[in-house]
């Protein structure tokens, strides 16, 4: 089989020169690139004649796989909605991915941006450059009530740092897990979540379902002066009625994803909105993540070679 990388995975060169020559030893073949692909035409010279398309978060369209025998996607990265699945779906790709792999950088990032919001870093930004006086008096973490929007691995990973700082933690999930209640979290409609919560927190895949998720009646329901953050995806909240509420000082936020990949147009409204400290999409972003999803998207593509399925995205 011919497997093409044709994104960067961000890490040493000697782990895919290592793997390039123990998947040659097995009988198969694998190119890499150092930077990934800048249009369409690009992507399918890469992969025209490949059977493994190994990618990060970088668009696969139908365009691009329509083009291509591919037999497998294994993706680097642990959202797919970048990647046509409805296409896969019809011409038979597998579809895997490197979920788990970026848990603890994403929660970190999520109580990062929720202290910048509470001890107002931008505006102290502002004070420090500007001359201003610095008595932008914050609030603390603890003693809050955190709102946590799903309870898969980074919903946990997150409850675990929040309880060290003393907050009343209460969950909203589709799936209610024992687990997940034996940390004395409580599971409450979505209603009284976002009615009840200084801090809520998205983790929430973008599906058909999920778009704007939050919407404008559930944005209103929000305390006021309460912090959304989201990490997730872009698409699951009204963005555009969100940066309505900023600008008339109602919620704050922390966010590190939008409807659209960095860099943003300069009419999103987001761009400009007050109240919010933005971050480029970098959540899942550390050095530590970078090794972690190599070593899973690798995992993913011998055990496919050995014939077995793992981190199946089900189509």
């Amino acid at each position: 089989m011919k497997i093409s990388l044709i994104d960067s995975l961000e890490v040493d060169q000697k782990i895919l020169q290592d793997h390039k020559k123990n998947l040659a030893n097995m009988g198969h073949e694998f190119v890499y690139f150092d930077k990934s692909a800048s249009n369409d035409e690009e992507k399918i010279a890469r992969l025209k004649d490949s059977d493994v398309a190994m990618i990060t978060n970088k668009p696969l369209n139908r365009k691009v796989i329509e083009a291509c025998n591919l037999k497998l996607i294994d993706v680097a990265f642990t959202g797919v909605d970048h990647v046509d699945l409805d296409c896969c779906k019809e011409r038979g790709i597998l579809v895997e991915n490197a979920s788990g792999y970026s848990d603890d950088s994403v929660a970190e990032l999520i109580l990062g941006l929720a202290i910048g919001v509470l001890r107002k870093f931008n505006q102290n930004r502002a004070n420090i450059f500007c001359g201003g006086n610095n008595y932008l008096l914050g609030e603390l973490i603890k003693g809050k009530t955190f709102g946590i929007i799903g309870t898969g691995n980074i919903g946990s990973k997150l409850i675990d740092l929040l309880q060290v700082f003393g907050c009343k933690i209460i969950a909203y999930s589709r799936t209610e897990k024992e687990e997940i209640k034996a940390k004395n979290v409580e599971y409450v409609s979505l209603d009284y979540l976002l009615k009840n919560s200084n801090l809520v927190s998205l983790h929430i895949p973008n599906n058909k379902e999920t778009k704007h998720f939050l919407g404008k009646k559930e944005l209103d329901m929000m305390k006021e002066n309460a912090v959304l953050i989201n990490c997730a995806r872009g698409a699951v909240v009204d963005n555009d009625y969100l940066a309505e509420l900023l600008n008339a000082d109602k919620l704050r936020a922390g966010i590190d994803v939008f409807d659209m990949e960095p860099p943003l147009p300069e009419a999103y409204p987001l761009r400009n909105a007050k109240n919010v400290i933005l971050t480029n999409h970098v959540a899942y972003y550390t050095k530590e993540a970078m090794e972690i999803r190599a070593k899973i998207v690798f995992d993913n593509l011998y055990q496919y070679l050995d014939g077995n399925i793992v981190n199946e995205i089900k189509l």
